[in-house]
């Protein structure tokens, strides 16, 4: 393993992910950009769950690519547009990570790069 996580124990009282991660070594890194949950063919969900999904997808699909899985990622940073979108977001997004437990922010943010954008993922992974 490339990392381990430091947890204090805040994190177990908000959600499912680790206060801290730790990388060692001459880990190989993959950043993403902010993913939006827009389609390859210019298809964008008009509702979050669709958004998060296509997003997810994206970030899965990113990880692959670079032979690495959820289970490499140490740090995950989520833009949602809309509080309300925060329990449906959330239910999308742990199907995806299943036991995975990055360090994680979520934030609410006025706006995105396209006003059609419910929500953008940026993600860390770092693997041997």
């Amino acid at each position: 393993m490339t990392w381990t996580m430091q947890d204090i124990g805040v994190a177990s009282q908000i959600g499912r992910y680790s206060d801290a991660v730790e990388v060692r070594g001459n880990a190989r890194w993959l950043f993403t950009s902010g993913t939006p949950g827009l389609g390859v063919d210019g298809m964008l969900p008009p509702d979050i769950a669709g958004q998060a999904e296509l997003a997810w997808r994206h970030i899965v699909t990113m990880l692959e690519r670079a032979a690495m899985t959820v289970n490499d990622l140490v740090k995950v940073t989520h833009y949602l547009l809309r509080a309300a979108d925060i329990p449906a977001y959330v239910e999308v997004r742990s199907r995806f990570l299943g036991a995975a437990r990055p360090a994680s922010m979520l934030l609410v943010v006025p706006q995105l790069v396209k006003p059609e954008f419910l929500l953008e993922v940026e993600a860390y992974a770092a693997k041997e």
